[in-house]
């Protein structure tokens, strides 16, 4: 056997090993809501041997799943739109116009990277409740459309576009509106659809902060309404593994529709931030 074929044995080894690790905790969380809970209290083995649905059923029929998914997808929804399109107009701003200002302007949206997102949260509940928005959709929204990477991306694909393009519509008549919207973004669907993916991904796994604004059942998101799954002796494992395999269904199910915008997404994500 030559050098060359154990090296790529050793790295194939390595690969799927470090696969199983990635996996495990999946594989975990399915085995744990396949059991009883008195199964689970009794035998926290790993292997798959039980099939019991009764976790699934009394989360679907017991809990306000649905009204959580619907937090979700409205303020999942919503927030990638705005932002996407506040980014697109800013960034366009930033590239294509000339005012006082421009580039102190965008020295602070790169600047804001410094700024940990949770270092806001104190004044942005202050704000929101000021505002009378505790534990409203408006609440949980506003706050999470701070996305600058958006931004930047946008402004540098935009600035790699050539001026004669924009002449030429200017000369046809054409305003800045036009601009950006009939000859800017066709031009960019793919990044406009990879940010769109992760800006979404991004705004139904978030926690904390629904979990700081939403103060009742009915306003809570997915990932919030996974702690309130509980009995009264303590935690339900059976049916906290199978209410985050269903709030992780979605998420799960774009990756694997749109794997190649996802992987686009995060690389332009860590390209910029790096």
């Amino acid at each position: 056997m030559t050098a060359k074929r154990v090296r790529n044995l050793a790295f194939i080894g390595i690969v799927l090993i470090a696969a199983a690790i990635w996996v495990f905790p999946l594989y975990w969380a399915l085995t744990t809501s396949l059991r009883s809970e008195a199964r689970i209290v009794a035998d926290a083995g790993v292997l798959l041997d039980e099939v019991n649905f009764s976790a699934y059923a009394q989360v679907l029929g017991n809990s306000k799943l649905a009204r959580w998914y619907l937090n979700s997808v409205l303020a999942s929804s919503i927030i990638t739109v705005i932002v996407l399109l506040i980014g697109m107009m800013c960034a366009y701003a930033l590239s294509q116009l000339r005012f006082p200002g421009r580039k102190a302007l965008y020295l602070m949206i790169v600047a804001s990277f410094m700024v940990p997102v949770p270092a806001l949260y104190v004044a942005q509940f202050v704000l929101m409740n000021d505002l009378g928005l505790v534990n409203t959709l408006w609440g949980i929204i506003l706050p999470e459309l701070i996305v600058p990477v958006v931004i930047i991306v946008y402004k540098q694909f935009f600035d790699a576009i050539p001026k004669d393009m924009r002449e030429a519509v200017l000369l046809d008549g054409g305003g800045e509106f036009t601009l950006l919207f009939k000859l800017y973004l066709p031009l960019n669907w793919g990044i406009t659809a990879a940010l769109a993916i992760i800006t979404f991904i991004s705004a139904w796994n978030n926690f904390f902060w629904p979990f700081l604004i939403a103060t009742s059942e009915d306003m809570m998101t997915i990932p919030v309404g996974i702690t309130q799954v509980n009995d009264t002796f303590g935690v339900a494992y059976a049916r906290m593994m199978a209410l985050a395999l269903l709030a992780a269904a979605p998420v799960i199910a774009a990756y694997l529709i749109f794997q190649k915008r996802v992987t686009e997404a995060v690389m332009i994500s860590a390209g910029v931030k790096g």
